[in-house]
């Protein structure tokens, strides 16, 4: 089974020392039936008077850490070793009546996902969902019909990475005609919840191997969506890649609302000139920790 290396490093500059207070991290994958967490490790500098560990309501990790002090410079370096076995999504059977779009969910089920269905946006005169609707064929199935969707926002709409916080309202997006990869990602999922379909936000790492090289491991902070398709459960859709599936993704969270899987934010005590800036460093290598 394939191991891949994942090392998160994010560094906090000031002017000055200064106090901080708590910091949230949202750094460690999840177990599930395709990635399985071999170990992991987390060096915090300054080091914190206390850390401890939860799991959120999604079933999420959390890390909380309080400190006491005070610093120039604040950094979390997190390194994760884990077995990476997407499944084919090619191979996957839906339920009869789900393949094509409209459907209605199970009873059981919807008791399971209407939070996930419910539009998350204000969208008055439904035009992310009119947007939708012209991208689905009368007799397109609905992996093809999500895969197409996934496609045309990865080729009509400009990638722009945005360093700052948010999400770019979908109609935002599209009235733009750019986003990063979270309000792609926010895009593709209003625009399944406006036909019925239940769908979350994702987020994560990207891995881009470089072929023949492993001296220059490469990767990402990724964000994507999921949507629950019965008898196949949550396919995963990365419009900002135009990809269906994991191959190439790494899970940490799945929300129903991006605001509740930042990586790691939290608070200092000081002036708002005394931030001299954030750096971040991701690498995703194949093979166990090289250190």
């Amino acid at each position: 089974m394939p191991v891949l290396t994942i090392r998160h490093v994010t560094t906090y500059r000031y002017r000055q020392p200064v106090s901080f207070g708590e910091h949230r991290m949202m750094l460690r994958p999840r177990d599930s039936s395709d990635q399985r967490l071999l170990e992991a490790s987390l060096e915090i500098s300054p080091e914190p008077k206390n850390l401890r560990f939860i799991q959120d309501a999604f079933g999420n990790h959390l890390g909380i850490a309080r400190f006491f002090g005070q610093s120039e410079r604040l950094q979390f370096k997190s390194t994760m070793c884990l077995e990476h076995s997407p499944v084919d999504v090619t191979g996957l059977k839906i339920e009869e009546y789900a393949r094509t779009v409209p459907f209605a969910y199970s009873d059981d089920e919807l008791s399971d996902v209407a939070h996930c269905i419910e539009r998350h946006h204000s969208d008055p005169e439904n035009e992310v969902g009119r947007w939708a609707r012209q991208f689905r064929p009368a007799d397109a199935g609905t992996i093809e019909f999500l895969a197409r969707l996934n496609k045309v926002i990865h080729r009509e709409l400009l990638y722009r990475r945005r360093e700052h916080k948010g999400i770019q309202e979908p109609m935002e997006t599209l009235r733009l005609g750019q986003g990063c990869c979270r309000d792609f990602a926010m895009l593709m999922i209003e625009a399944a919840r406006s036909l019925g379909l239940a769908a979350r936000f994702v987020s994560g790492y990207l891995a881009v191997p470089l072929a023949g090289s492993e001296e220059a491991p490469t990767g990402s902070t990724h964000a994507w969506a999921q949507v629950y398709l019965p008898g196949a459960g949550w396919i995963d859709f990365d419009p900002t890649n135009s990809a269906v599936g994991k191959n190439d993704l790494i899970t940490v969270a799945v929300v129903r609302d991006p605001r509740d899987a930042l990586p790691l934010h939290g608070t200092f005590l000081g002036f708002p000139s005394d931030h001299l800036g954030m750096e971040v460093e991701v690498s995703v290598r194949s093979g166990p920790s090289l250190d």
